[in-house]
């Protein structure tokens, strides 16, 4: 009865205890999920079940699923049965046999959960898992978070609900219902990490700390509080620090580097896909001259002025559109380009840098947007001589993700635009011109 109050408890605590809800429960046919299966009958949930047959124990895993297909009859449910090629998903993934059939079954379950509209899936981690997967992670090296264990939550439809008890009272609550399951032989090798820490470090361990499942336990409550706290502050000091500028995270150099906490570097990084190896990479940065960057395949970090901007990394692919006259409206990566054209004497005039206005007689059509390129130049307005964009970057003084976004309009090889920046002299509006092209930008909204 414990074992059941406990899971009850779970559920109802989070208001999940909901009598339309319907649940998924994720069943290798092990004792951990079989038992989650009798808990959620003996609490009157709606449930069905899943199972995953990844095909790397031969006959055993065709064992694993006639015994969880027998569930059926006993408990009056649906269940789902898919097999995998693991071992090839794994080949062409070059991912591992334990990543590849994690990444297979937990696809696959927000699949059935979408389709037949469950609320939630069950997975039957238990306590000694959390235990585990927090050494493993100590070990192997960690920060705060990795020693808090499993989280109860994964994702935000996944439950974990039996992350309070032990696996001897899992085990006396299936002897005590009379429950059958199915044992995985490789459960037995220590060739796989958790099953080492599980069969040889932790029953070592216990030679010396009797108690050590149980003093593990506590401090993994305490770590999980500890984090919170820990959390709660970091919220603070990222809300003082942290600017959101569009996609861009802004982070003013002094301010970071006078809490003197490499710990918090990481933090701000680490959601952007950067370790802790390049921790010291930002710090150099600190100190480093505008313009120095370090990048990894999604996001750039980069120094500009006092700041810090990590800014999504943008591809290199050059992209291009022609423009026929007849089009009046354009729209691309960064926005959309309307074209008009008018005579000199009702066109109003202005220096906005987000509208060009053009001799038209000077114009051929089509018209080349592109992205500008290294070599690019043109005639700056005002100017008798030619400039590279490169150094009419830098007296703009454009960051670096500034620079990644820039367009130009070509005619006839010729920039007649730096496009929501500045005209080419040579296709300015004189005395003598009569048609004007107006080319107004828009940009999207971020």
């Amino acid at each position: 009865m414990q074992l059941l109050q406990g899971f009850q408890k779970f559920f109802k605590e989070r208001h999940f205890n909901n009598p339309t809800f319907r649940f998924l429960i994720a069943v290798s046919g092990g004792v951990d999920s079989v038992v989650l299966c009798e808990l959620c009958k003996q609490s009157a949930f709606e449930f069905a079940i899943a199972h995953c047959n990844f095909g790397l124990r031969g006959d055993e895993s065709e064992r694993d699923e006639a015994f969880v297909r027998s569930l059926k009859e006993k408990y009056g449910v649906e269940v789902f049965v898919k097999k995998f090629d693991t071992e090839q998903y794994a080949a062409e993934k070059k991912i591992s046999i334990q990543v590849a059939a994690r990444n297979l079954r937990y696809k696959w379950f927000e699949e059935i959960r979408k389709t037949n509209a469950f609320n939630f899936v069950l997975l039957a981690h238990h306590l000694n898992d959390s235990i585990e997967t927090m050494l493993i992670n100590f070990f192997r090296g960690t920060g705060l978070e990795g020693l808090t264990g499993i989280s109860g939550y994964s994702s935000t439809h996944f439950l974990r609900p039996l992350l309070f008890a032990r696996r001897d009272e899992i085990e006396a609550f299936a002897r005590e219902n009379k429950l059958g399951w199915v044992e995985d032989s490789s459960n037995a090798s220590s060739k796989y990490t958790r099953n080492f820490y599980r069969n040889d470090i932790i029953p070592q361990i216990k030679k010396v700390y009797p108690q050590v499942e149980e003093n593990l336990a506590n401090n993994l409550e305490r770590f999980q509080q500890i984090n919170q706290l820990y959390q709660s502050m970091l919220s603070e000091r990222r809300q003082k620090l942290v600017k959101y500028v569009g996609f861009e995270i802004h982070i003013p150099v002094t301010k970071l580097l006078a809490y003197g906490s490499i710990a918090l570097i990481y933090e701000l990084i680490k959601e952007y896909g950067f370790g802790e190896k390049q921790v010291q990479e930002v710090l150099k940065l600190c100190k480093a001259d505008s313009g120095k960057y370090i990048a990894n395949q999604h996001y750039q970090i980069i120094r500009h002025r006092k700041w810090l901007i990590i800014a999504p990394t943008v591809s290199r692919h050059l992209e291009t559109l022609a423009i026929e006259e007849k089009d009046k409206s354009v729209l691309f990566a960064a926005g959309s380009l309307q074209f008009s054209q008018m005579s000199k004497e009702k066109c109003k005039m202005t220096t906005a840098a987000a509208i060009a206005q053009l001799d038209a007689k000077d114009i051929k059509f089509p018209l080349l947007l592109r992205r500008w390129k290294h070599g690019d130049y043109f005639y700056p307005l005002g100017m008798r001589k030619k400039k590279k964009l490169a150094r009419f970057f830098i007296d703009q003084k454009l960051s670096k993700t500034e620079k990644e976004n820039v367009w130009v309009l070509e005619s006839t090889q010729r920039i007649i635009w730096v496009v929501g920046w500045r005209i080419d002299d040579r296709f300015k509006i004189t005395n003598n011109t009569q048609e004007i092209l107006q080319i107004e930008l828009t940009k999207l909204p971020v």
